[in-house]
């Protein structure tokens, strides 16, 4: 682009975000370089979604150990090491990691190891070396939000990036926040014999999700023993000599109760890692919580620096950061890209079981703006194949809008629904109709059913029930 910077292209983070922008960056012929503090990968691949969802099939196999009457056998002296379950899944993230670092070679992209801080419009500090760009992209993501007055000691109390690789589980902790990081880690804590409090202050767990679906989540966790606080606000956290108290207040009748753990952990979402990099150096403005607004090609204010990921705060989601990286690097070399205004569009997954998965609107949401609404559900209890699985929580729900029959959301619970997502949010993308759906022919027996069922049913014509 131009002999006057070392880069044509800077990343500031090697996270999902950062370094599938390199990619992207390199691949349209852009001299490009990647500076990361501490690992490729970022929180996902170290410390996030890689080795949570791990974590998780070894839960999901001792929640099947569970139900051995169910299915037929009886084990004796049966034992389960967590330790093991952390080591393997220390071992996957750093395969994958190993994975991230070919990638950069094989793509001639330099990464350069260090604390990145920008010293201008155009030019970063790096551990004492000053380097230069044509165009910056800022990846730097979040960190765990904590309660006010709450600080967390790593040991007593927790995020996530303590309990991903502590090897031995207290026995009682409460997990403040059910979103899809406290209902994980809920889930695994549980199957390995923690005894688990979850408070949340809305009025249900996972409170982004349609409330029947958050219903089926409930309603199994409870069963597996987990107790839930929905509507209860945390009001204070205390370390003791033998581990922490919890303060509660139930907000629908006011009263206040105490939670003695041996940890707790704080799941309460993200702050963006907006401070210390250099941010007013280069002009960057930042809103009143620290997050960098961007438009929807991820420009700041100042036009040849971008922001991506969880920096920007408009869906902290690691597969957001990978789509919102390309978009970056294809407007920064001038190519077509499709710009990203419409967040509603990106897939939502919550791995721990059931699972829950889910695009656009909820039926309330849909409501609220304006749309004549038409709703159809089909369950997995009526599917042979969940049936068969053993698996009949949950259900597949559709909203579309009733005069166009534009598909407006899609709410699912039950049995590997993250991995049914995929074709409606291309249907979606592709402003396919329900009918059309309906009439693609699915394989049976199969989980996918349920969304051709569901499309029949949001029409008025369900075959199955």
């Amino acid at each position: 682009m131009s002999n006057q910077f070392d880069y044509d292209v800077v990343v500031l983070g090697g996270g999902p975000g950062g370094y599938v922008a390199a990619i992207r960056a390199s691949q349209l012929g852009l001299k490009t370089a990647l500076v990361e503090k501490e690992h490729l990968g970022g929180i996902c691949l170290n410390w996030g979604c890689i080795p949570t969802k791990s974590l998780i099939r070894n839960a999901d196999i001792v929640h099947l150990f569970s139900r051995g009457k169910e299915f037929g056998f009886k084990v004796t002296g049966l034992e389960f090491d967590y330790k093991v379950a952390v080591k393997r899944s220390r071992q996957v993230s750093k395969r994958l990691v190993k994975g991230v670092g070919f990638l950069m070679r094989k793509n001639k992209i330099e990464v350069i190891d260090g604390f990145g801080q920008l010293t201008g419009p155009h030019t970063l500090d790096v551990g004492g070396k000053s380097i230069s760009a044509a165009h910056i992209i800022l990846a730097t993501g979040a960190s765990p939000a904590l309660l006010p007055g709450v600080q967390a000691d790593g040991e007593r109390i927790i995020t996530y990036r303590q309990a991903i690789v502590q090897q031995e589980l207290p026995e009682r902790i409460v997990i403040v926040g059910a979103g899809p990081i406290g209902m994980e880690f809920a889930y695994v804590y549980n199957a390995y014999g923690v005894d688990v409090t979850v408070v949340e202050m809305l009025p249900h767990v996972l409170p982004n999700e349609e409330p029947e679906v958050a219903a089926v989540v409930a309603k199994a966790f409870r069963k597996y023993g987990v107790r839930l606080l929905e509507g209860a606000r945390t009001e204070k956290i205390q370390v003791t000599d033998g581990g922490v108290s919890v303060r509660v207040k139930h907000l629908d009748s006011g009263e206040e109760e105490t939670l003695d753990a041996d940890q707790a952990l704080i799941a309460i979402g993200v702050k963006p890692n907006s401070r210390g990099i250099g941010l007013e150096a280069a002009g960057v403005q930042v809103n009143e919580r620290g997050w960098v607004p961007v438009n929807e090609v991820m420009q700041t204010n100042v036009p040849h620096i971008y922001a991506i990921g969880d920096l920007n705060g408009r869906l902290p989601l690691a597969h957001v950061a990978s789509a919102q990286g390309i978009v970056a690097a294809e407007a920064i070399a001038g190519v077509e890209t499709v710009p990203i205004d419409d967040y509603s569009n990106m897939p939502r997954c919550t791995y721990c079981h059931p699972q829950v998965a889910s695009i656009g609107l909820t039926e309330a949401q849909a409501r609220e703006q304006g749309y004549e609404v038409a709703a159809g559900s089909f369950p997995f209890q009526a599917n042979g194949k969940a049936l068969g699985l053993g698996e009949k929580e949950g259900f597949v729900k559709i909203i579309m809008d009733a005069k166009y029959h534009e598909i407006l959301g899609v709410h699912m619970v039950g049995p590997e629904v993250t991995e049914l997502l995929p074709e409606l949010s291309l249907a979606r993308m592709l402003e396919l109709t329900p009918e059309e759906i309906g009439r693609n022919v699915h394989a049976h027996p199969t989980l996918s059913e349920t969304i051709m069922e569901a499309a029949h049913a949001v029409l008025g014509h369900a075959i199955h029930i």
